[in-house]
């Protein structure tokens, strides 16, 4: 293109200027793109992710076998009945009492199936103190906690009649609903708390009500569409209530931050005397690119959860994706449309206190300062950051991650943690028994039989179980689902080593010697099991892909091997950061009673590769702004380090404001009382605020002040590579396109 065609090549200016002259027609657009995605997957409905889906391996297997032969497993549930002192006995009168009442009880409600006495099935502890009834719920397992509050009501009245002792309800059922009675609103409040501390961290950047709401806006109907494009994805890819609370997490984030951006540069251009097209055009030439750039690197990063195999990543990634796409589509869309609509209106609202500070200041006296020092001793500049931040990863070298306990997940908060620990205690592993899914051609022939009998014995005499071993067998489908208790029960590493056992040693003795029978081991213990070794196997593939294809699109942005090379270090040490940050906090309890985190001791395992995933991404987002503004100053005719500058000085103001915002909203969820939330919430606000200060603020312009002309260096066997830059000369930027006839009088 010759110096005579004044037209704006980048996509984003172009998609900028088409929306300012069919203004109207963008913002129709987008809203019936929004109100059509939510009808259609409203009415597709949502397809959720199911248990025989949710991993690979003998969970997967045994979970297919249960599916196909159409068992349907109710919710199990269980009474433990406890001496409160050391002398009183199951033997004894009193206990027998009150064993009898429970079981009397419980039945009577009407709401219970298969009541079982500790007396027939030997569940009696070894120290005579313990004994558990047992039952089913009847009806649909996945809606039980909706109908067992009468049995635990019953269960309550029980104990009242029987004082010396503890008598008390737990299982999937009662668990599940005491778990929504007293967290049920966690992520709601969470959620809807989201977009009120947005919005008044906007009003207080812009000090306007209709330029705060915009972005609020933007990022709200980005992820209402997201929503229903779920519910069309879903049968595709199932979807999860996770995926869905993680895509709004996402969605506000980088919702809100695109706006920012664009609006900021925007209101800056105007600020410098231009009118309002030429503001617009230059905002969607560079505040736009930037949006683009990052936004399909932000996508990148989301799409490397597709690879971990693994059900519930698979669909936090496709959603992330989804919901990121769509925000940046709106950003560079429909955004444009609504300034050139509103005019000098987007300052309509304005918080008096606030007119005379964010007027005008378009450059942060406090970055200013602290850039000149930066500049001024870049050497000492690296050497701090990189010092300081090394020494914040380092606790990192040392993570321990783990599937949290139930006590681990919500302390001692929940009186039903106290029950699940005595029942453990008293029968390991009794409360989360593996399960043998046993399938063979006649599940009732001597030969099977016999092998389930020796697997009885075989897994108490290997040490792998205690006992009771239930069978219960469905000879119509030729299939016997053994229950096991582990030992080990609630110390995850030694349950972990009874399953094995059991896997390794009894399975392939005793059942692993009848042809053609399939016998998977699964369960609570199994599961975490399999769901750890999938998600180890799929670390390096994930980082690798992320890595590589952040690092293309860098460089393919930026048309420079050094600014592709350093903001993956960057990002890297970004999230190295945040690592040792949740080792300090949750492991080592460095300050956990400041987030109410005390006695966790561990990582939760997914925890790691989804912040890898999630902060790459999103740390990608500051990058690519700051280093866009230093780039187009260079092109301005700037000297390098004038560049860097007033690119760091320009942007500290938006960046600050979208990182108050990120950290906030991350925060939020810091504050639910699961710990592995809490854990997600500390690990992103931790990150966010490292990033967009210490990495953005000091490490990013003294390593590129030391680099200088070398940071814009591209060895000439890479210049055939695709060119995704384009013309941001202020003579190209400023100049409006050749209009159409019918398009003279629009923009």
């Amino acid at each position: 293109m010759g110096n005579g065609d004044t037209r704006v090549r980048g996509l984003a200016a172009r998609a900028g200027g088409w929306s300012a002259r069919h203004r109207w027609a963008a913002v129709g657009i987008w809203v019936l793109f929004v109100v059509l995605a939510m009808g259609l997957g409203s009415a597709a409905g949502r397809v959720d992710v199911n248990e025989s889906d949710q991993l690979k391996g003998e969970t997967h297997t045994a979970a297919k076998i249960i599916d196909d032969a159409g068992i349907k497993q109710p919710a199990s549930e269980t009474v433990l009945i406890q001496a409160k002192d050391g002398t009183t006995k199951a033997t004894d009168a009193a206990f027998r009492a009150a064993v009898t009442d429970v079981v009397e009880a419980v039945r009577a409600t009407g709401r219970v199936t298969d009541v079982t006495s500790p007396y027939d099935t030997k569940t009696i502890s070894r120290d005579g103190r313990s004994a558990l009834v047992q039952f089913d719920m009847r009806g649909d397992a996945d809606t039980a906690k909706d109908r067992v509050e009468p049995v635990l009501k019953t269960v309550a009245g029980v104990q009242k009649d029987h004082g010396a002792l503890r008598i008390e309800e737990i299982g999937g059922a009662s668990m599940q609903k005491q778990y929504a009675d007293a967290f049920g609103d966690d992520f709601q409040q969470a959620e809807y708390s989201a977009v009120p501390v947005a919005l008044g961290i906007l009003l207080i950047a812009f000090g306007a009500l209709v330029a705060a709401l915009l972005p609020v806006a933007l990022a709200i109907t980005a992820i209402m569409a997201t929503m229903g494009l779920m519910g069309i994805v879903s049968h595709l890819q199932p979807m999860s209530d996770t995926a869905n609370s993680v895509m709004l997490l996402v969605g506000m984030a980088v919702g809100v931050d695109y706006c920012l951006f664009y609006l900021r540069r925007e209101r800056e251009e105007r600020a410098a005397g231009r009118d309002a097209g030429t503001a617009l055009r230059i905002a969607a030439a560079t505040s736009g690119r930037a949006i683009i750039v990052s936004g399909v690197t932000v996508c990148v990063a989301m799409a490397g959860m597709l690879f971990t195999g693994l059900a519930e990543f698979e669909a936090m990634g496709l959603a992330s994706l989804m919901v990121v796409a769509v925000a940046m589509v709106g950003s560079v869309t429909v955004l444009p449309a609504l300034l050139s609509l509103l005019g000098e209106r987007v300052e309509k609202g304005r918080i008096p206190f606030l007119r005379r500070r964010t007027r005008n200041s378009t450059e942060s006296r406090f970055w200013t300062a602290v850039l000149r020092g930066v500049l001024a001793r870049p050497v000492v500049s690296v050497v701090v950051a990189v010092g300081a931040l090394l020494a914040v990863a380092s606790p990192a070298l040392g993570m321990k991650t783990s599937q949290l306990t139930l006590d681990q997940e919500f302390g001692n908060s929940l009186p039903i943690v106290q029950t699940y620990n005595r029942l453990n205690d008293a029968f390991p592993g009794g409360s989360e028994p593996a399960q043998v899914v046993v399938r063979a051609k006649d599940i009732g022939s001597p030969e099977v039989r016999q092998a389930l009998a020796d697997f009885k014995e075989r897994a108490i005499s290997s040490g792998a179980s205690r006992g009771p071993v239930d069978v219960k067998v469905h000879a119509a489908q030729n299939v016997a689902l053994v229950s096991v208790p582990l030992v080990g029960g609630s110390d995850s590493d030694r349950a972990t080593k009874s399953l094995e056992k059991l896997r390794d040693e009894v399975r392939p003795a005793t059942l692993g010697k009848v042809d053609g029978l399939q016998a998977p081991v699964t369960g609570q213990v199994a599961g975490s099991h399999d769901f750890n070794d999938q998600l180890v196997g799929s670390v390096v593939p994930v980082f690798a892909f992320v890595v590589v294809f952040a690092f293309l699109l860098m460089l393919l942005s930026f048309r420079s091997l050094t600014v592709a090379i350093t903001s993956i270090l960057l990002n890297l040490l970004s999230v190295g950061a945040a690592y040792g940050i949740l080792v300090a906090v949750f492991q080592h309890g460095w300050g956990a009673s400041l987030v109410g985190a005390e006695g966790v001791g561990a990582i939760v395992t997914w925890l790691p590769l989804f912040l890898f995933v999630i902060l790459f991404g999103l740390s990608m987002d500051y990058h690519v702004f700051v280093v866009s503004r230093i780039r187009e100053a260079r092109m301005r005719g700037r000297g390098t380090r004038d560049a860097i500058q007033h690119g760091v000085v320009t942007t500290a103001g938006v960046v600050t404001s979208a990182a108050v915002i990120m950290v906030a909203v991350f925060a939020i969820f810091g504050t639910l009382s699961m710990q592995s939330m809490k854990q997600m919430g500390v690990g992103l606000a931790a990150a966010v605020l490292i990033d967009a200060t210490v990495i953005r603020g000091v490490l990013l312009p003294a390593v590129m002040a030391l680099l200088g002309e070398r940071n814009w260096y591209l060895p000439k066997w890479l210049h055939r590579l695709p060119d995704l830059t384009h013309d941001e000369s202020p003579e190209a930027m400023a100049a409006p396109p050749a209009p159409r006839e019918d398009e003279r009088l629009r923009v």
